[in-house]
């Protein structure tokens, strides 16, 4: 039976109205959303889904780990209300203002951990900051085959059978465990929690590890360890403008819309 291990991100929902959220350009941050709920970010739903369709058919066990500060229990849990059997956070300030590759670097020193896996799943990009960088960056640091994005994942005997979105299709890839596959949302719609489920995770408690306990070099970790660096953070201004085109006839109202594209080098 397969061991799994999934990585989820708690963020702000990115359904929310875009005037919820304000942006602190000075310190390059955003402001805390009032009123926003946090959720679990889409993607890593569907990567949730991914690892419990097969252990529905092989069984096994599916941990979540996850990376962040001030986690809403009601939130986080969710992978568990789902199906998934154990949750770890890691909650540490060394791990704050940390890029793809620091969160990278803790989530696979956690994964190391963990000990054994088979298959890693993650989403293909988190819906707050869409870099979809995190997931192969995992791999590369465990030195493990990735694949992405997936919109199906069948694992039997050690082989893992992935479908691979591409731009005109998808493509069939096979390989061997251990590996790590980031899911895509052609997976198709995660399940809904149960209300047994949501009183099972309800009753389990997560486990909270720091740097420390994983093992990690704190010089690695969060700010000090980012390779990328931020240059600026705003919102870009949107603005409109409309020109009534008035003619004697449609056919002159064409002309003269014509001229105007022609004159604005859009035709």
């Amino acid at each position: 039976m397969p061991n799994m291990i999934v990585c989820v991100k708690q963020i702000a929902d990115p359904e929310a109205p875009s005037s919820s959220f304000k942006i602190d350009e000075a310190a390059k941050t955003m402001v805390p959303a009032q009123g926003v709920s946090q959720v679990v970010s889409p993607f890593d739903e569907q990567a949730v889904e991914a690892a419990l369709r097969i252990k529905d058919t092989q069984g096994g066990k599916i941990t979540v780990i996850s990376l962040g500060k001030n986690f809403a229990m009601d939130v986080i849990k969710k992978p568990l209300s789902m199906g998934a059997d154990e949750l770890i956070l890691l909650q540490d300030p060394a791990f704050d203002g940390g890029d793809s590759h620091s969160t990278a670097y803790a989530l696979a020193m956690a994964i190391k951990k963990v000990g054994q896996f088979d298959l890693i799943f993650c989403g293909r990009q988190a819906a707050d900051w869409d870099a979809g960088q995190v997931g192969a960056g995992i791999a590369e640091i465990l030195g493990i085959p990735s694949i992405t994005p997936a919109k199906k994942v069948d694992f039997a005997g050690g082989k893992v059978t992935t479908e691979r979105v591409i731009t005109d299709g998808y493509e069939v890839v096979e390989s061997t465990a251990p590996m790590l596959i980031s899911v895509s949302n052609e997976l198709g719609e995660p399940r809904y929690p149960k209300l047994k489920g949501i009183m099972a995770a309800a009753k389990k408690q997560p486990i909270n590890w720091k740097a420390s306990d994983i093992g990690a070099d704190a010089a690695k970790c969060g700010a000090a360890g980012a390779k990328a660096k931020l240059m600026k953070l705003f919102q870009p201004v949107k603005e409109g403008k409309c020109e009534i085109i008035s003619a004697d006839t449609p056919e002159e109202a064409g002309v003269a819309l014509a001229l105007k594209l022609r004159e604005a080098r859009l035709i």
